[in-house]
């Protein structure tokens, strides 16, 4: 890339993984905070309709925002047609639940879900308003005033949930504490984004950019179904303290996945779209891309794997243990995540919504297929989360072959940076397994296990001259090594 590009991008992957790791960390200590207080069943009835809050935030985006940042040149009229679209589109939305809550209780069969879902549902109608501000930072890789806005956000938003969970108002405060969390996410993006709509408007990008967008907008929608379609079956099929049990593990998963899934896509689609159509060029970046992030995912989410037990009882108590196994094969899994996150922004980059669609909707299929199978054969809870990680781990290979198709990326190239560290991580999560086996203090337990993975991981990168290492260090240390 060159010299500005490389600078920019590698700027925009600091502060995205500034981002994503502080959110994360702050989602942690609120999460400990609020788990040690509210049971099973209240986040088991907040996990219910998340579901249904992450298909309208689908729908109100419409994949517009992908299109945008896709587009070499935007103007401020292709931004405002946007912008309506969004909040029109919201506004209908909001209005469809509101009449419709009373079906979404009797699904679940409990009574208070219609009052509770037509408050938590408008969350995303506020949120219709951050979604262009912010498309203009995301597109301009401003990843460090979106880092303030959301760190800022959740600081606020978390605060108010707590005082309200500690108030007895339990799952009224979860569902605050999101209609909050997206009323200041709107607000500072207005402010730091500078961009203002105007009353002239005209969808006809809107009509010159649907062809792409439509696409997206399916894809997005099953791409929240897919990561979210157990809470809905384990409900329906199950209890809604099941539920909680898996809501609790999948949100300790998802806080390491998501870590580092926002920092690759923080960068990846506007960096691929700005390198252009050299596809030596574009090879070179996407296989460094691919290197740091397999560097950080492994160790990372095989890390939490390895610690889930004490991680959970430790943090929030012993009443959540048993989602320590859930949790533990949820991030086996969720270490591919952020690599089929790297593979479909460099399609995405390529302008090909198609295959990105077709993919995840194959996907879709796919685990629902499964999950159904699993419940009618027998299966558990566990079975069907095992199901979901092996499926995620495989389907990077089905993305490997579009990305291979496109710009010629081969798949010995893709082993080579994915393998060693793949390997090595879990080389080291089981050479500590089994080193600490003998240590019964829990707190010690912990401890010990995270020092001695990180440091055998290291440790042996650094024996071995690992070139992503090395650069790793030299940025964030601003030396040679």
């Amino acid at each position: 890339m060159p010299a500005t590009l490389k600078d920019k991008a590698a700027k925009g992957l600091f502060w995205s993984a500034f981002n994503s790791g502080t959110i994360q960390l702050l989602n942690a200590v609120f999460g400990i905070i609020l788990a040690r207080r509210l049971s099973q069943d209240d986040y088991g009835l907040i996990g219910m309709l998340m579901i249904f809050a992450l298909v309208a935030n689908s729908l109100q985006d419409s994949g517009f925002v992908t299109a945008l940042t896709n587009r070499r040149e935007a103007s401020h009229k292709d931004f405002n047609s946007v912008f309506w679209f969004n909040v029109v589109v919201s506004f209908t939305m909001y209005l469809l639940f509101f009449f419709t809550a009373p079906l979404i209780a009797g699904f679940y069969h409990e009574p208070l879900f219609t009052s509770l879902s037509r408050y938590y549902f408008l969350g995303f109608f506020i949120a219709s308003f951050s979604i262009v501000p912010r498309a203009i930072l995301f597109r301009q890789i401003r990843q460090k005033p979106l880092a303030i806005i959301g760190v800022v956000a959740l600081l606020v938003s978390g605060t108010v949930g707590v005082i309200m969970a500690y108030n007895g108002m339990a799952y009224w405060g979860l569902a605050t504490q999101t209609l909050l969390f997206n009323f200041t996410v709107s607000l500072l993006s207005w402010i730091v984004s500078g961009w203002r709509p105007s009353f002239n408007i005209s969808f006809q990008p809107i009509r010159e950019m649907f062809g792409f967008s439509s696409k997206m907008l399916i894809t997005n929608i099953f791409n929240q179904v897919n990561n979210n379609i157990f809470a809905l079956v384990i409900g329906k099929l199950y209890n809604k303290s099941e539920v909680g049990l898996y809501t609790q593990a999948q949100k300790w998963n998802t806080m390491g996945s998501q870590t580092i899934t926002g920092m690759v896509q923080g960068v990846a689609q506007p960096t691929f779209v700005q390198v252009g159509d050299d596809k030596e060029r574009l090879c070179h970046s996407f296989s460094k891309m691919l290197r740091f992030t397999c560097f950080v995912s492994f160790p990372v989410m095989f890390g939490l794997s390895l610690i889930a037990p004490e991680f959970i009882v430790v943090l929030i108590g012993e009443k959540w243990l048993p989602s320590a196994l859930l949790m533990r094969i949820l991030c086996v899994g969720g270490a591919f995540l952020p690599i089929s996150t790297l593979y479909f922004n460099m399609l995405i980059a390529r302008g090909q919504s198609n295959i990105y669609m077709w993919n995840i909707i194959s996907q879709g299929l796919v685990l629902l297929a499964t999950i159904i199978g699993i419940h009618y054969a027998g299966g558990g809870v566990r079975d069907m989360v095992v199901s979901y990680a092996c499926i995620v781990a495989l389907w990077v290979w089905i993305w490997h072959f579009f990305v291979w198709r496109k710009i010629g990326f081969s798949i010995v190239q893709a082993l080579r940076d994915i393998l060693p560290f793949c390997l090595l991580a879990a080389a080291s999560m089981i050479i500590t397994y089994f080193a600490t086996l003998g240590i019964e203090n829990i707190y010690l337990l912990l401890s010990v296990r995270i020092m001695m993975a990180a440091v055998i991981y290291l440790a042996v990168l650094w024996v071995l001259k690992a070139k992503i290492l090395r650069e790793s260090f030299v940025y964030i240390f601003k030396r040679k090594i």
